[in-house]
């Protein structure tokens, strides 16, 4: 079937297709072959922040203001030791979504054996950056992790049509060292 289905979760081959085209769906990875999996691609970590202040969202935009971040240090092989509460994770990975494709991201379920949750929103059509997730840590022991390792998949879904205008909020571009 040469044909994509609209609805359709993409596969394996198909992602990787689109990470080989003219503008990569993803790039900046460490590792293609442990990073495509058969349902997704796995998003490395890149930097861990403490949450420092309070956020507020309001009816408008305009009232939108985000919390103080506070940059955490890993030790010295690059383990970051997390106790119990949440933390603002930034991926190494840079992903473009075309017009026609959304993602969905979701925690490995080591993470959740673990105790620990990533909670991200719905990735939109015709978004490009370096994402950023909510990882809570419930686990009463706390949790090690290291810079550089899969904590969550991306799962790629093909809409029915492409959207006319992809995403334009303002984290458009988030994270990229060249913008």
């Amino acid at each position: 079937m040469n044909e994509l289905l609209s609805g359709a979760v993409l596969s394996r081959e198909e992602i990787e297709r689109l990470i080989a085209s003219e503008r990569p769906l993803v790039r900046d990875f460490a590792d293609l072959g442990q990073q495509l999996q058969p349902n997704g691609f796995d998003l490395t970590l890149a930097a861990i922040e403490r949450h420092s202040g309070a956020g507020t969202i309001g009816v408008d935009n305009a009232d939108r203001v985000l919390p103080n971040l506070t940059e955490m240090t890993p030790d010295d092989r690059g383990f970051f030791h997390l106790e119990p509460g949440p933390y603002h994770i930034t991926y190494a990975e840079t992903v473009a979504l075309p017009e026609d494709l959304m993602a969905l991201g979701r925690p490995r379920s080591s993470l959740t054996r673990s105790g620990v949750a990533i909670h991200t929103a719905v990735w939109d059509a015709g978004y490009e950056g370096r994402s950023t997730s909510l990882l809570v840590v419930s686990n009463p022991a706390g949790f090690r992790v290291q810079l550089g390792a899969r904590v969550a998949q991306l799962v790629f879904v093909r809409l029915s049509a492409a959207t006319e205008q992809g995403y334009a909020g303002i984290y458009q571009g988030e994270n990229q060292p060249n913008r």
